[in-house]
């Protein structure tokens, strides 16, 4: 499909209210700018604006509006579904604004509406602090945080959005409007899990939360120790403290040189530990684990930043995510997760993951939008893989592994680890009973729902 083209005209008009700069098709960078996470969304937008300040996103959205240009907003480029692009329409790029600002008095960071997770996780590490951040380092703080923000330090600190102290958006009117609890109260409210239906974020401020250190334990198993393992992993998360994070996996095991010979290439199971805090007492803690024998093992204390950056997602995948929030986790659900493992396209960065819930983040805040935070465990089918003709495949291996969790699920999810499951899915992960609500803040911001390109609220 060839991209819409805009007379010159219109373009100079643009150019001369940007401090960024602004991309066409037929400019060299081009195709460059159009390429986001997921290597099978190939969309081709008229104009992406690069933007380098609050003042150009407004233009960039006064003049996608003035022409009826569909709007995408692009900060991390991490959406599976990939919302971040637009077929024919405006890209409002926010990848320059990523300056952070750390106030280690306060304890608070103020983050550009384009910072991925390494700009703040970097920026907050010589002070020794953090904030529950995605459990890779390239994943864009704001979109990240507005759909809830799940992570490593979640048990600890809640949910990203529970340490949100404010936010800066550009409106679809082009209005710069502040939320925080003393001011636009009810909007403040929508953005813990509302997503990007209200605004584009050109900065948000963060909580942050003292974290010396860390321990990370990356145990690997053959794949037929599933069972076995993910019931030790079960049990030992049960009694463990908030401090402690992780998930059972299924992987492929990488050519490391704690990963046996025989093991690399193909796919383990494996148990991932992190531990706010120092080895020793990380090994104490998973003496239960250690017990069953790993084949391979790394067991390492390091910075927060440097633990966010250990398991980062290769860009240039295919991908497709889902997820079901699980109200618990007998051994008749251990049985069939394992099992459904051995569909999962092997070697590739795939991960079958099981992820335990529970701590500050079960016991934050009742109020937002967020009805998945209360569950015990989330199943995960990450998928990435290389060649299209395992497309099929890997598809009917995410909704394999959903549909064989359906028993125990709570019924609600996390948006932000599913693509486009249509509306039924949407109204999940806010929650019916939010929906009205969420609908009418909706109605004062975005009237028009010119910010369409999401987990959609429609106005009303």
């Amino acid at each position: 499909m060839a991209p819409r083209v805009l007379d010159d005209t219109a373009l100079d008009a643009l150019r001369s209210g940007l401090d960024g700069e602004v991309v066409t098709p037929g400019d060299p960078a081009y195709d460059e700018n159009r390429t986001v996470f997921n290597a099978m969304i190939d969309r081709r937008p008229a104009v992406v604006a690069l933007c380098a300040s609050a003042g150009d996103v407004a233009s960039a959205v006064g003049f996608a509006r003035g022409r009826e240009l569909e709007i995408a907003v692009r900060g991390g480029g991490h959406s599976v579904a990939g919302t971040s692009l637009t077929d024919g329409g405006l890209v409002v790029d926010l990848r320059r604004m990523h300056a952070v600002v750390v106030d280690p008095r306060a304890r608070t960071a103020r983050v550009g509406g384009g910072a991925l997770m390494s700009h703040l996780d970097r920026a907050a590490q010589p002070y020794d602090l953090a904030t529950t951040g995605g459990r890779v380092s390239t994943t864009g703080v704001c979109g990240f945080t507005l759909g809830g923000g799940s992570g490593w330090l979640e048990r600890r600190f809640g949910l990203a959005c529970d340490s949100l102290e404010e936010v800066e958006l550009i409106t679809a009117d082009g209005t710069m409007v502040r939320a925080a609890q003393d001011e636009n109260p009810e909007l403040f409210w929508a953005l813990h899990g509302g997503g990007g239906n209200f605004g584009v974020v050109t900065s948000l401020t963060l909580r942050l939360h003292q974290v010396p250190r860390m321990t990370a334990a990356l145990l690997l198993w053959p794949p037929e120790a599933g069972p076995e393992l993910l019931r030790a992993y079960r049990d030992f998360m049960e009694s463990a403290p908030p401090e402690v994070g992780g998930a059972m996996l299924y992987v492929t095991a990488p050519p490391e040189d704690f990963v046996p010979p025989h093991m690399a290439g193909t796919m383990v199971a494996a148990a991932l530990v992190t531990y706010i805090g120092q080895e020793e007492p990380a090994r104490e803690l998973i003496a239960p684990l250690l017990a069953l024998s790993p084949e391979g093992s790394m067991i390492a204390e390091l910075p927060y930043a440097e633990l966010q950056g250990m398991f980062d997602d290769p860009p240039g995948y295919r991908n497709y995510w889902s997820a079901e929030y699980l109200e618990s986790l007998p051994d008749e659900a251990v049985e069939r997760f394992c099992a459904r493992s051995r569909a999962m396209v092997v070697p590739s960065p795939s991960q079958q993951v099981l992820f335990p819930c529970g701590g500050a983040m079960t016991h934050g805040p009742d109020d937002y939008p967020l009805p998945w935070r209360r569950a015990a465990w989330v199943a995960h089918p990450f998928g990435l893989w290389e060649n299209p003709a395992d497309d099929g495949r890997a598809r009917q291996w995410a909704h394999d592994v959903r549909e064989d969790m359906k028993p125990w699920s709570t019924g609600a999810v996390y948006l932000n680890f599913i693509g486009d499951e249509g509306a039924g899915r949407v109204i999940a992960g806010f929650g019916a009973h939010n929906l009205s609500r969420l609908a009418r803040v909706k109605t004062e911001y975005d009237p028009d729902n010119v910010f369409r390109l999401n987990h959609n609220i429609a106005p009303g």
